[in-house]
């Protein structure tokens, strides 16, 4: 089934890089997408309810911690429809060729494939298809960070400063500030490094050139004071864990959380370009200059996102880490779970790498040509997981880059978000995204 959203429609007006230098909002790319649970910008930070558990996004930390594993065979056929139903209406309205949608219930499991992975060749979707994942990353980064504070390596109380220098306030600024987007330090997206990354957008980047582009814009404001979503944060934890191992980011990765998960398919790439096979080809509006339509960005540098948005993966081992990141089970101990599921400052908001909206927690991430949704819904132990080779927006959008064809009476969207959000209402707990632009 092809997307008229995206294969009819042509850019709607607005100039790219000027939307680009406002900030980063639902991953590791230079787009900013806030239908997530990523709001961009500087926000103050919410001052907390005088009671503990008023108010939390998840309402019983403890009981998530301790869910049961559930059946691991297919959902039964009537829910399974009902989902299929779901997400094929929603896709219909997303400027993406394709989507993986797969579903985890304590019933079962559930798989689907919609729309094209290569509009030039007509190749189908299909679900086994390795795609980028973006600032999902993010929250692998985050877990390694709390595996490594329970084990007494280091603190969350630590300044950045103990671990790396030259960091505006970096004697105040805290790993836990970094986890939780308060630091201050800024998104290395500035001008610069925007016009070099599209200049060559198969360019290589160092973490160093990163963290440099980062500093040369920070501080933001007082380490704490507000809410910035910034990538540098995340890219210096990735440098944290390495210095605290002895080990390469993608080695303490695969050591701790993908073998031990049986995460076979998911992959760091390091300095290539390429996707494993099979994988789709992945379409972006990105540019220096407004974009006229679509253009392939499958094999553009993953090597700006580091440990905030390299990562491969694939919708199986994503269903399995989605619910490894929910509970804490195989990854955390539950005290440590429980930290990081009332680590959100309102009922909705951003804590350890990790957000959370009506009790489903989660996070998004886009790369140029790819957008992921992977949340867990913490009051029925359900898994979702989205997955589409489209980083385009669609729907009433006023700043976002859009196609021209998409229906204007839908509020703006990310194409991994509006599917998502279709499948939650499947599911009878109906996901409401912040607002996009």
């Amino acid at each position: 089934m092809k997307n008229s959203a995206f294969f009819t429609g042509k850019l709607a007006a607005g100039a790219v890089l000027a939307l680009l230098l406002t900030g980063c909002a639902s991953g590791s790319v230079p787009t900013p997408s806030p239908s997530s649970v990523e709001p961009g910008g500087s926000t103050p930070i919410p001052t907390p309810s005088p009671d503990a558990s008023a108010g939390q996004c998840v309402e019983d930390p403890t009981a998530v911690v301790k869910a049961a594993p559930g059946a691991s065979g297919a959902l039964p056929e009537s829910v399974a429809a009902a989902l299929d139903s779901g997400a094929e209406a929603a896709f219909k309205n997303a400027a993406a060729p394709g989507a993986i949608v797969g579903v985890r219930t304590p019933e079962g499991i559930w798989t689907a494939a919609y729309g094209l992975a290569d509009p030039t060749t007509d190749e189908p979707m299909t679900t086994d298809m390795h795609t980028r994942i973006g600032s999902v990353t993010k929250t692998f980064t985050g877990t390694l960070l709390l595996q490594l504070a329970e084990e007494g390596k280091l603190d969350l109380d630590d300044p950045i400063g103990k671990y790396h220098p030259g960091i505006p306030n970096g004697e105040r600024i805290t790993l836990r500030m970094l986890a939780n987007m308060t630091s201050g330090v800024s998104s290395f997206y500035t001008e610069d490094f925007l016009k070099r990354y599209f200049g060559d957008p198969t360019g290589k980047f160092t973490t160093d050139e990163l963290i440099a582009y980062g500093v040369s814009a920070s501080p933001l404001f007082a380490p704490g004071e507000k809410f910035n979503y910034s990538n540098t944060n995340t890219i210096l934890l990735g440098t944290v864990i390495e210095k605290v191992t002895g080990q390469s980011f993608p080695e303490v990765l695969k050591q701790r959380i993908l073998v031990p998960l049986g995460m076979a398919n998911t992959s760091w790439p390091g300095d290539s370009d390429a996707i494993p096979s099979p994988h789709p080809r992945g379409y972006t509006l990105q540019g220096l200059e407004p974009l006229k339509e679509p253009v392939d960005a499958t094999n553009w540098t993953p090597t700006f996102a580091g440990a905030a948005g390299a990562l491969i993966s694939t919708v199986e081992d994503l269903l399995t880490y989605d619910r490894a990141l929910g509970t804490g089970q195989g990854l955390l101990s539950p005290e440590t779970q429980i930290e990081r599921l009332k680590s959100f400052p309102v009922p909705a908001g951003y804590g350890l790498a990790l957000g959370c909206i009506g009790g489903w927690v989660g996070h998004t991430g886009e790369l140029p040509g790819f957008n992921t949704a992977l949340y867990y819904d913490t009051t029925t132990d359900t898994s979702v997981v989205v997955m589409v080779n489209s980083d385009i927006s669609s729907g009433g959008c006023a700043e976002s880059p859009t196609l021209s064809d998409n229906p204007g009476e839908l509020p703006c969207s990310a194409p991994a978000t509006r599917v998502f959000v279709g499948v939650s209402k499947a599911l009878g707990h109906e996901f409401t995204p912040i607002p996009s632009k």
